[in-house]
């Protein structure tokens, strides 16, 4: 392929790379420049230049993405081949038959390429849901996040990160060869999560500390002379997290991509950062950014009303410029930075005597309701208690919850809408009946 050729079907190759690799959908692909190629030249160069950037290429040999995707990939590209040439391509059908015998499994492989060249590859379920989760795969805004991490190192460098709801460990991963943060601790709370998440770490060159709580015992380790940052898995379920255990982390920046996918978790969100914002020990103010796809605006409204209404303040960040990696589908996408300090507020005055969703499985709850009714009432003006009663599912247990009719309310660490209670569904694992 002549120089002037060859430049001029680079980009075209790259974005054939990087979405193989990805693994993206079919439909992301640039097929159409590829056949205006096809027709323009009778040589198969450039359909041999992209086979070795995809299923050749040696991150896909070593790691590979899954044998149903490299099968419908090879067959496009033999389609796209053998519609503006009349001799068959031998690679291409030697490269089909080598992925014809192949099992299909239900783990696979992406790769992402930061823009050093280096890889973060990821192992991850080939399904969306996959025991009874959606963390074993990786969704958008935790590639709009990791884009924006690259390109504004300086929040993250000789800094400890605390990232909630890490899932498979993508942002997490680029943070921490990108960005030479000082010390990087992944949280989750399904033991599957975790457990593909520890694997994944170790897949791109880190070791684990065994214990996240004790990272910011040791300031003498910083990545200004040191190639990797130390890093630890911490399990943090945030509807049971406590003060203690938070301030244990000690973190200078939080982070976390696409966990805004419904009213409960948003709620539970916001209690976990409430509690945050009182247990950095340096700092009064502790940054957090948290990337969304815009996919409910009623979610994404209840989330910024919530903040609003636990003084804590917040901005849009601005739009990125590059594109580091590809995705499926173009969706809206957004990341706020929030401002946590200890002025952080709760909107009721003795939230000590309101339930967690923890407390829906204990009988102690149905001991407790008389006193919180009595205790809200004798607060007057316009907190006046609601009984709501709940059952589990299974029916083991019956205990009756408490919401105020303030619009916001923290619930021991974690806050809740009482207009949208009813709506929910099944807060906390529970039936209204």
């Amino acid at each position: 392929m002549a120089l002037e050729e060859s430049v001029r079907v680079e980009p075209l190759l790259q974005s054939f790379e990087r979405r193989f690799l990805a693994a993206r959908a079919l439909r992301s692909f640039p097929w159409q420049s590829l056949e205006e190629k096809l027709r323009d030249s009778s040589e198969p160069q450039l359909l041999l230049d992209i086979l070795q950037k995809t299923v050749k290429h040696p991150l896909c040999v070593e790691h590979p993405p899954s044998a149903k995707f490299t099968r419908c990939f090879l067959s496009e590209l033999i389609k796209k081949h053998e519609a503006v040439h009349v001799e068959p391509l031998d690679e291409l059908y030697q490269a089909l038959a080598e992925v014809l015998t192949t099992e299909d499994s239900t783990q696979c492989h992406r790769s992402y390429l930061l823009p050093s060249g280096e890889p973060v590859t990821l192992s991850e379920s080939t399904a969306i849901v996959s025991h009874g989760t959606t963390g074993l795969v990786t969704w958008n805004a935790a590639l709009y996040l990791a884009e924006w991490a690259v390109e504004n190192p300086a929040v993250f460098t000789d800094r400890t990160v605390l990232e909630l709801g890490s899932g498979a460990g993508l942002t997490g991963l680029a943070i921490c060869k990108a960005c030479r943060p000082r010390a990087y601790i992944f949280s989750d709370c399904h033991s599957r999560v975790l457990e593909q998440l520890r694997g994944n770490i170790l897949l791109n060159g880190l070791s684990i500390e065994p214990d996240a709580t004790t990272l910011h015992q040791h300031p003498e380790n910083t990545t200004l002379d040191l190639e990797k940052p130390t890093v630890a898995v911490a399990q943090l379920d945030w509807d049971l997290a406590s003060a203690s255990q938070l301030s244990a982390f000690q973190p200078d920046v939080i982070i976390a991509a696409d966990v805004l996918y419904c009213p409960e978790t948003v709620l539970s969100l916001i209690g976990v950062l409430q509690m945050l914002s009182g247990c950095h020990k340096d700092s009064e103010v502790l940054d957090a950014y948290v990337a969304f796809t815009m996919r409910n605006p009623d979610t994404c409204q209840l989330f910024t009303a919530g903040l609003g209404r636990a003084g804590v303040p917040w901005e849009t960040v601005p739009r990125h410029n590059q594109k580091l990696f590809p995705y499926d589908e173009p969706s809206e996408m957004a990341i706020l930075k929030l401002r946590l300090s200890t002025n952080t507020k709760y909107a009721c005055p003795q939230p000590e005597y309101l339930l967690t969703p923890a407390h829906l499985y204990n009988s102690k709850a149905a001991e407790q309701e008389p006193d919180v009714r009595r205790r809200l009432e004798e607060e007057g003006g316009e907190q006046q208690a609601e009984l709501k009663n709940y059952r589990t599912r299974e029916g083991r247990k019956e205990a009756s919850v408490v919401f105020c009719s303030l619009r916001f309310l923290p619930l021991g660490g974690a806050v809740y809408t009482a207009a949208k209670a009813s709506a929910w569904g099944s807060p906390g694992g529970m039936e209204p009946r």
